[in-house]
């Protein structure tokens, strides 16, 4: 039995021409970092540090919900009190299992007359057939747009300055996690101002068609073409969640630390609110931790991690992070793992101590 092709983004072609390293990647074939005097991880990750990066995440998906009962589908399928979200306003949210386990965690955008809610690649499929056997009792309809839809990521402490001259929206009135619908160089767009790499800056929702001529107009006003690699090294450093990584269907949002997500006094019940207020009362059976290397190497995901010799859990995550230039990661640990533990690099173990996340916070000015 052949497996199916890889997908390819609208952007696939301006990837080639930039010179990417294509790898497969949720059913994608996904730039992972660009060869060329700009390119390699290190130095896209410096580039959204210090100036603007641009991403290609047309691959993750878009999913409407409408109809009469659209808020009560919402408030069912994810953690947080969607209510409290004003029209123009994104909240992040977990989707969960009856017993508290993470289906995805996602973006749920509140438009003036339905929802919009962003999941990952990889659950595209199996997030939409969760949310309609949720809510098959319920006046809604549920439409799975993602194909309609390029997604670029302008990412870093220039990206405003970049973007501001390509469209007469309110960039400066924009604050974190709201977004207008406009132009940005002509097309159509809704300019959200969000992101997955700790730093500032705006995901562009265009159509397909008009994606690669937005992008080398991007590319050409001073962003760097960026990858995968580069996204995971940001995203880490900010001490943000991957799905498969420090969340799955075996790990709550509690345990993975993304309690802040989860509005468990909300009237309305979601799917797997009392298993994760049993989980609050008796106590979590792990617990999500960061963690800087003592010793030599480099903790990678899947990594065990012990205390005094007996197995104390696993690493989620981990990197040479390009903006400390220390070993950082991300573990899923026993609940009475404390400040120090070891990891076992290559049947070596390693000393680690926990520290505070995010590992990385941008100065606001």
């Amino acid at each position: 039995m052949s497996e199916e092709p890889l997908k390819r983004t609208p952007l696939h072609e301006e990837h080639e021409k930039a010179g990417a390293r294509l790898v497969p990647f949720a059913g994608y074939e996904m730039p992972v970092q660009y060869d060329g005097p700009k390119g390699g991880v290190k130095a896209e990750h410096e580039a959204v540090r210090n100036r603007a990066g641009l991403f290609d995440v047309s691959h993750m998906g878009e999913v409407v919900l409408r109809g009469p009962d659209a808020e009560r589908a919402v408030q069912r399928l994810v953690t947080r009190d969607v209510s409290r979200l004003e029209t123009g306003q994104a909240g992040y949210a977990a989707v969960c299992h009856e017993g508290g386990g993470t289906v995805d965690d996602v973006l749920v955008y509140r438009n003036p007359d339905d929802f919009l809610i962003v999941v990952n690649a990889a659950n595209r499929e199996k997030d939409v057939a969760h949310f309609r056997e949720h809510t098959h009792d319920l006046d809604v309809e549920i439409v799975d747009e993602s194909d309609d839809w390029a997604l670029l990521a302008l990412q870093g402490p220039e990206a405003a300055g970049i973007l501001k001259n390509f469209t007469d929206a309110d960039l400066s009135g924009l604050k974190y996690y709201r977004y207008v619908v406009g132009e940005v160089d002509g097309f159509y767009a809704v300019i959200s101002r969000t992101g997955y790499t700790g730093e500032d800056g705006f995901e562009l929702y265009v159509r397909p068609d008009d994606a690669a001529p937005l992008w080398r107009r991007l590319v050409d006003a001073g962003a760097t073409p960026a990858g995968l690699g580069a996204r995971d090294t940001l995203r880490l450093e900010a001490g943000m969640c991957l799905y498969g990584n420090e969340l799955d269907a075996e790990t709550t949002p509690l345990e993975a630390g993304i309690g802040f997500a989860v509005h468990l006094d909300k009237e309305q019940e979601f799917v797997g609110q009392e298993a994760l207020r049993r989980e609050e009362e008796e106590g979590l059976r792990k617990k999500l931790v960061g963690f800087k290397v003592e010793g030599r190497g480099i903790a990678r995901h899947g990594h065990p991690v012990a205390v005094d010799g007996e197995a104390a859990g696993t690493v989620t995550s981990g990197t040479q992070s390009p903006t400390l230039g220390e070993a950082i990661g991300l573990a899923l640990v026993a609940p009475g793992v404390e400040d120090s533990f070891e990891v076992v690099i290559r049947e070596r173990p390693v000393p680690a101590r926990a520290v505070p996340l995010p590992f990385y916070k941008r100065e606001k000015k």
